[in-house]
């Protein structure tokens, strides 16, 4: 967290001035909850990819179905672990269903959400959504051993619907709480709670499929969902929709905060240009930039520790560990480049649309490389996880990419247009366990081969999203956002005329008070 921390309370501002509250001031407290916020959404979201593995009993699937393991490696020294054998007899099919359940409740939810968000406010559906979510996760042991695979999948289908209000409704209130030249380091700090999560949530999930009560990784479920429930509540009373409705907030910093979002402190909220938005072509390079990214992610996510077990052939304690590792080195390097992204931007160097292009290019064509290179390891443990590591570290670079692109596009309905490219691009995330399911589960191709597909596949995704991006992507605030009428107009203020006024015949009128 020191990383967030510093990244957030490093920030600078020149072109307006900012109150000395320091890292006290309320619209980090704001980044610090949503940070933990999206924290427990992707321990929610990552926890079954290492608990599934547990859960299986690898040697009481029939042949037909039987679960692979690479046997193209000369190092039979590398033992295969069949002691850790679970409770249920699911093919690599099953399993690629039972992963993506979640994300159908959480992709057609995006979209509703954002439009409910807009109008509503947002605070409360990310509230109580996530409690949800939280809430659902211990009923998942209850569903998996009473009603099976289909019984699992509606759970996880629910803790989707409630996890499916998070990223538009963060979207939204960071659109409300963060100044432009703050953006990059708030944005990633706050989506940086993914990775923050997905390192608490790998390793401390091995731990308890291992160790833990009720059989062990039952107790995965439970843990999270305590912490789940406790945030979400404290989320619920401490933190408020935007500045003009905390009730406690320094009114320099709600001034600086309205002022420097909206050219004036009175915020206005226009109804939402569909039209526009349709036409609109740097939308749309967010768009596919989002679904390449997710498809190419959810593919790691989801599938990294089945593939450290089956080819890499590590235990499931060190399984949950070593699968974190990626995911680590995303979080540290998404806050070391969202410091140099807002620098290039407030130093005037380079233009915002120069800034998301170039840093966005590192976090997509990173990992694309970084797969294809992976693809190619063999039987060199040490090296593909050094390869998948750095490539996905890499990938952190999209969070001052694309990720927050949306805010400066359109400040008023940056939570909608979130609402419509995550919603899509989780429809391309839930292909990925399907199809990398599909893709290892013959027996009789080898297996190194299939999963070289899954991997080329994803770095080819990744790859030509970008480029897209690349192409049509813009840093600029769009016209349909009305920037316009954000401007405080001089007609507006009330001012006294000391000197007479001149009409079109040349003569003169007396000194007038003219006001709105």
């Amino acid at each position: 967290m020191s990383a967030s921390k510093e990244a957030i309370c490093g920030s600078t501002e020149k072109d307006l001035e900012k109150p000395a509250l320091g890292c006290f001031a309320t619209r980090y407290f704001v980044t610090f909850m949503l940070f933990l916020g999206m924290a427990n959404a992707y321990v929610m979201r990552t926890n079954m990819s290492v608990a599934i593995v547990a859960m299986v009993n690898h040697t009481a699937i029939k042949s037909g179905e039987a679960e692979e393991y690479d046997d193209e490696c000369g190092d039979r020294d590398i033992p295969i672990d069949d002691s850790q054998d679970g409770e249920f007899a699911w093919s690599s099919a099953l399993q690629g269903y039972i992963l993506s359940s979640f994300f159908y409740g959480y992709v057609i939810t995006q979209i509703p959400f954002g439009i409910l968000a807009k109008k509503y406010g947002s605070l409360r559906f990310l509230g109580y959504g996530m409690l949800i979510n939280s809430v659902f996760a211990f009923l998942v042991p209850v569903a998996a051993r009473g009603g099976g695979v289909w019984g699992l999948c509606a759970v996880r289908f629910i803790q989707g619907l409630g996890e499916g209000p998070i990223v538009p409704c963060t979207h939204a209130m960071l659109a409300k709480w963060i100044p432009p030249n703050e953006r990059s380091r708030m944005g990633a700090a706050v989506y940086a709670g993914a990775q923050f999560g997905t390192i608490i949530s790998m390793p401390l999930s091995g731990l308890l499929a291992e160790y833990g009560f009720d059989g062990g990784w039952p107790s995965i479920f439970y843990v999270f969902g305590i912490v789940g429930t406790v945030w979400s509540i404290a989320f619920l009373i401490f933190v408020h929709e935007d500045p003009s409705s905390h009730p406690t907030i320094d009114e320099r910093e709600k001034k600086y905060i309205n002022d420097s979002l909206w050219g004036t402190d009175v915020v206005k909220s226009p109804p939402i240009p569909f039209k526009a938005i349709i036409k609109s072509l740097p939308f749309y390079a967010i768009l596919f930039a989002h679904m390449g990214h997710n498809y190419g992610y959810e593919t790691l996510m989801t599938e990294l520790p089945t593939y450290m077990k089956q080819v890499l052939r590590f235990s499931l304690k060190s399984n949950g560990l070593l699968s974190s590792l990626p995911y680590l080195a995303m979080w540290l390097f998404s806050m070391f480049i969202s410091v140099v992204a807002d620098w290039m931007i407030s130093s005037k160097r380079f233009s915002h649309t120069a800034t998301r292009k170039l840093i966005n290019s590192i976090g997509q064509y990173g990992p694309g490389v970084a797969l294809i290179a992976a693809s190619y390891t063999g039987c060199d443990r040490a090296l593909t996880l050094a390869i998948l590591t750095i490539g996905v570290g890499l990938n952190g670079g999209i969070y001052s990419g694309f990720k927050i692109n949306h805010l400066d596009l359109t400040p008023r309905f940056a939570g909608f247009l979130m609402s419509i490219t995550n919603c899509s691009a989780n429809l391309a995330g839930l292909l990925a366990p399907i199809a990398a399911g599909h893709l290892i589960s013959d027996p009789s191709k080898p297996m190194m081969g299939q999963w070289q597909i899954v991997f080329f596949i994803a770095a080819f995704v990744y790859i030509i999203c970008g480029t897209f991006y690349n192409i049509f992507g813009s840093g600029e605030r769009q016209y349909w956002d009305n920037p316009e009428d954000d401007e405080q107009k001089p007609a507006l203020q009330t001012t006294v005329t000391t000197s007479p006024a001149r009409l079109s015949n040349g003569s003169t009128a007396p000194a007038a008070i003219s006001s709105s």
